[in-house]
């Protein structure tokens, strides 16, 4: 059967400039991968993992490096010797479910044996003043948790503000590797008493050795330390969760293995997300059912989304159904 693949990018704005302890954006550029037979066609959207340097333009030239060899009829298995795990694999990968779904009239989620749930979203503050920050939290009550962007300036000020704004909402922090370890242990009891329930990422993968989840009050989860299932057994000692982008694991299909392996683990898990649209999330939306935190508000980041678009309504995001993806 013939299969055609292109690949493009996009330029999406975002709804207002999100900052990061790593990085500040006002848009974000995207590819979309299509891939075509007679049965129908697969989608897939990546932006990339900005800290290993992909970006669109890197992510575009990879896809047309192995487009023969995919439209020779290379499948997911193929895929991952092709490519390593990141951005243009996940936008591939992605694709290759949608088709493969297509082509035999189920949906994804049938083909992973995952039923398919409501699902009830966090959304990110990025950084600002501790004053702004409470203000956007005050304005966020139809969000029952929120996910706290901090770096290693007045973080427990930030956080402190945010409670203040918001005594009834559960917190979870991504310091995305900004703390030193010395850090993290002087303001993780302080975190703790505001009722901070989750700490991602604090401090860089080198010093995750360093790690004892027994020592500190709040449970640490590992994003930035962990990409595929392989990850997992250094990471044991210093981190109780992990954290599932598609970016990161080169899309669905080791994202599965990877949850699989971490739920053998007793490891918890959260799916998070590049920043993206609906094409994005809802492969994503897979893992849900599976995952304690949902971090899929990438397209409430953004201006607008992608028609036909989620259905988002506050932080609720309704079952994945094939017009979206899938």
């Amino acid at each position: 059967m013939i299969r055609r693949l292109s690949c493009r990018i996009e330029r999406w704005l975002l709804a207002r400039r999100f900052a990061t302890a790593s990085v500040a954006a006002d848009a974000v550029n995207l590819i979309v991968v299509e891939i075509e037979d007679a049965l129908g066609i697969g989608r897939g959207e990546a932006a990339g993992v900005y800290y290993h340097g992909e970006t669109a333009a890197s992510l575009l030239a990879q896809v047309d490096a192995v487009r023969s060899a995919v439209e020779a009829g290379a499948d997911r298995q193929a895929l991952t010797q092709l490519l390593p795990a990141g951005g243009a694999r996940n936008a591939i990968d992605c694709a290759l479910w949608e088709l493969e779904a297509r082509s035999c009239g189920r949906s994804v989620a049938d083909l992973a044996g995952i039923p398919v749930a409501p699902l009830t979203t966090v959304t990110t503050l990025g950084i600002d003043t501790p004053q702004a920050m409470a203000a956007t939290a005050a304005g966020l009550a139809e969000f029952p948790m929120l996910k706290v962007k901090l770096d290693a300036d007045s973080p427990v000020d930030r956080v402190a503000a945010i409670r203040s704004a918001r005594s009834d909402v559960r917190l979870i922090v991504d310091a995305n590797m900004s703390w030193s370890i010395e850090q993290l242990h002087e303001i993780a009891p302080a975190l703790a008493g505001l009722g901070v329930e989750l700490i991602e990422q604090p401090c860089a993968p080198a010093d995750d050795w360093r790690l004892d989840r027994a020592a500190l009050p709040v449970p640490l989860c590992a994003d930035e330390s962990c990409h595929v299932a392989s990850d997992l057994p250094r990471l044991i000692r210093g981190y109780s969760a992990i954290c599932i982008k598609l970016d990161k694991t080169g899309g669905l299909t080791e994202a599965l293995a990877l949850a699989a392996a971490a739920r053998v683990q007793g490891m918890t898990l959260m799916v998070g997300n590049m920043l993206g649209t609906c094409l994005a999330m809802a492969p994503l939306s897979i893992l849900g059912p599976w995952s304690s935190y949902i971090d899929m508000d990438g397209p409430l980041l953004l201006a607008r989304d992608r028609e036909p678009g989620l259905d988002i309504v506050g932080a609720v995001i309704p079952p994945l159904v094939p017009r979206v993806w899938g």
